[in-house]
């Protein structure tokens, strides 16, 4: 199978997928991720509630949400230097890094000023580095035909708990400790779900060793490096996209003259990062029939267009604003499962956790220039150039993915 230009399998490879038991797993762990991953925005969710306990400025708001993927690249760079998710088991990683997660976010009720709650969020990430990579690979040990479809599902399901809090934000805040509670308790549940009710699919990968030098070399590959850069192209674009959707539509319902802008702003923005959970499985179907790089190519071939013309039609009819930003949420992030597909499938076998949490660890750390530098522009020249600067990213995955159509298939 030529998994760089095309996903074709013959028929007995695709028999040998236990057509219930698959799809049974694959319902397991993308609940447990959604589960898992909640404690990420908990606090982004009830900063309004928080400025009444302590004195809050925007900056510390930001970073409320920063520190977690901070901890997140920390997390994830000491677990691809340990190899962590080549010698424990997935599911058993999951859990420690859930526990490990719901503990710092209680610990949030009991935070006596912001600063402590800031490096609260960043341990929190620290942990959640345990959740998402070893998902992943559990995840792929399920799937070989319909694995990009697979993964695709389970970053949906991180989609749709990213864009809950602005849901909850659009239809009138809960009270925050509620929130705290509710969102450590799903974690832990996360996890006690992929270790307790999950289990391990009929394509294990085989156990590394120990050796850090792998958290390195797993990029001599040069597919797996070519994959990587175009999901640090993607990334470049995702979270800032993310973040500061939100404050570009409620700047834009303002300066159309709409009421209650600050309210339909945040239920606008659970629908254009909503609807990305859509996209990812539709990725995935592509990424299966289509092949890894023609899917991602299309994908970021109309996100980074929707970050080329977005800012310029803040004047535009409300209804044509909508549709160009349900368009960008959807494909934003329809390519972002199909990076990770494909390290699953061409990476030395026995490092795979490795690879995958390294790539992942890169590519958050590509997210906080972008979230930094988008405000600045937008403060600087407006709306119209400030989310331009996040097509570059896709214009790099794109000549990225280019590259990987040329390698031999292995």
């Amino acid at each position: 199978m030529n998994i760089y230009t095309n996903a074709t399998v013959d028929a007995t490879e695709a028999a040998s997928e236990d057509p219930h038991g698959c799809w049974w797993g694959l319902a397991v762990l993308a609940s447990a991720m959604l589960f898992g991953m909640t404690t990420w925005f908990s606090a982004t969710a009830v900063v309004p509630q928080l400025g009444t306990v302590w004195p809050i400025t925007s900056g510390q708001a930001a970073w409320l949400t920063i520190a977690v993927q901070l901890g997140f690249v920390v997390g994830a760079l000491g677990s691809a230097i340990l190899n962590m998710a080549d010698l424990i088991a997935p599911r058993r990683l999951m859990l420690y890094g859930a526990t490990g997660a719901a503990a710092s976010n209680a610990l949030l009720l009991a935070a006596p000023d912001v600063s402590v709650a800031i490096a609260l969020r960043c341990l929190t990430g620290v942990f959640l580095a345990g959740v998402y990579p070893p998902a992943m690979k559990a995840m792929s040990t399920w799937f070989r035909f319909k694995r990009g479809t697979a993964l695709g599902v389970m970053v949906g399901a991180l989609t749709l708990g990213s864009a809950t809090p602005h849901l909850v934000n659009g239809l009138g805040g809960l009270q925050w400790q509620l929130v705290i509670v509710v969102t450590s308790l799903l974690t832990l549940a996360g996890g006690l779900l992929a270790e307790v009710v999950g289990r391990d699919g009929p394509f294990p990968f085989p156990r590394g060793r120990f050796d850090p030098r792998m958290a390195w070399r797993v990029f001599t590959d040069r597919g797996v490096l070519f994959a990587s850069l175009g999901y640090f192209g993607h990334m470049w674009e995702l979270y800032a996209m993310w973040a500061w959707f939100s404050v570009f539509m409620g700047d834009t319902l303002s300066l159309q003259g709409v009421g209650a802008a600050g309210r339909w702003s945040a239920i606008a923005t659970f629908a254009v990062i909503g609807i990305g959970a859509v996209g990812c499985w539709l990725g995935g179907v592509l990424g299966d029939r289509l092949g890894r790089a023609r899917a991602t190519i299309l994908a970021m071939t109309i996100s980074g267009a929707c970050a080329l013309a977005i800012g310029f039609l803040q004047t535009a009819p409300i209804p044509v604003i909508l549709a160009v930003s349900l368009l960008w949420g959807f494909w934003v992030v329809a390519d972002s499962a199909q990076f990770s597909t494909a390290v699953t499938e061409i990476g030395r076998q026995d490092y795979v956790g490795t690879a995958l949490t390294l790539q992942l660890a890169i590519g958050f750390i590509l997210t906080i220039p972008t979230i930094w530098v988008v405000p600045l522009i937008e403060e600087a020249v407006g709306w119209r150039f400030a989310f331009a600067i996040l097509a570059l990213g896709p214009v790099a995955g794109i000549v990225s993915m280019r590259k990987i159509r040329l390698l031999k298939s292995t």
